[in-house]
């Protein structure tokens, strides 16, 4: 995979395939503004590109793999929508967003977020409106409200150059992630109907496979068929009553245990938790003293 120039838009390859903790980024060149999306592909290149110029940072959402280099453009303002930005302003906020409780799970976290991340709390930003038409000057941008992911998840779409970003909407094989105490398995759902129906011609995605240049097609469908296959699996384990825990314990989203456990183990129980809910607000389930059954 390479970087690749469409008109005034850049794609910026992300380490690793764009594999976390990296991501695919975008570079514009505008007539009165220049901008970067989601800088988290490459020190070495954004460092570059600070060279030729960025007047504005903007975050598709608040995750750490599309802020990891952010610092590295202080003097720009930074752009994102206003229910993604509490998490930047604390770090406690932001373990407190991911639904981090244990003291062994925060210790892990902020020692990443500190030393991996470089976490600087940033008290200012500038938001972007949802579904609002932005010109750069040559280059007209529109902003597209895709939450699920996160409540704020922002994807963009350039109409000149037919072109959409995505943001973490990434059709992996995987399945959409709706891990933070905010996400939504039902607006997740919606957005992926919403970009599905955008008739772009070219489709970056933030991670793994990056750029799409022909209609990705039955990847759609399949990508929004893991919820459903996830749902399948969480009834039949409640063919018995079980705990949350007991839950967990299945495995049920990423198949096996996983290392680092502070990472995987949260992860399995808050998309569990997504999980209990939309099929409790389905009656598709009940909980009876702390154990969920079928209905």
């Amino acid at each position: 995979m390479e970087d690749r120039q469409f008109g005034r838009i850049r794609f910026l390859c992300g380490e690793n395939g764009g594999k976390y903790p990296f991501n695919h980024s975008l570079y514009i060149q505008g007539d009165n503004l220049r901008v970067v999306v989601d800088p988290a592909c490459s020190h070495a290149k954004l460092t570059r590109l600070k060279e030729e110029g960025v007047d504005q940072v903007w975050l598709s959402h608040w995750h750490e793999d599309h802020i990891h280099y952010m610092n590295e453009f202080e003097g720009c303002t930074v752009w994102i929508s206003k229910r993604d930005f509490p998490p930047l302003t604390d770090l406690n906020i932001f373990m407190d967003w991911y639904g981090l409780l244990a003291p062994d799970q925060r210790a892990y976290w902020k020692k990443i977020m500190l030393e991996m991340f470089d976490f600087r709390p940033r008290q200012t930003a500038c938001f972007i409106e949802d579904d609002q038409l932005i010109d750069l000057g040559g280059l007209r941008v529109q902003t597209i409200a895709t939450p699920g992911h996160t409540p704020g998840h922002l994807s963009f779409y350039f109409p000149g150059e037919d072109l959409l970003f995505l943001g973490d909407y990434d059709l992996t094989a995987f399945g959409p992630w709706y891990g933070d105490v905010a996400s939504s398995i039902e607006d997740t759902i919606r957005s992926i109907h919403r970009l599905k129906n955008i008739p772009a011609s070219r489709w970056i995605v933030a991670h793994n496979t990056g750029l799409y240049e022909e209609n990705p097609g039955p990847l759609w469908d399949q990508y929004e068929s893991v919820i459903y296959e996830r749902e399948s699996k969480l009834l039949a384990a409640l063919e018995k009553p079980k705990t949350l825990e007991e839950i967990c314990a299945c495995w049920i989203i990423y198949g096996k245990p996983r290392q680092p456990k502070e990472f995987f183990e949260f992860n399995e129980k808050v998309m569990i938790g997504k999980h209990l809910e939309y099929a409790l607000g389905q009656r598709r389930i009940v909980c009876e003293n702390g154990r969920y059954r079928r209905t």
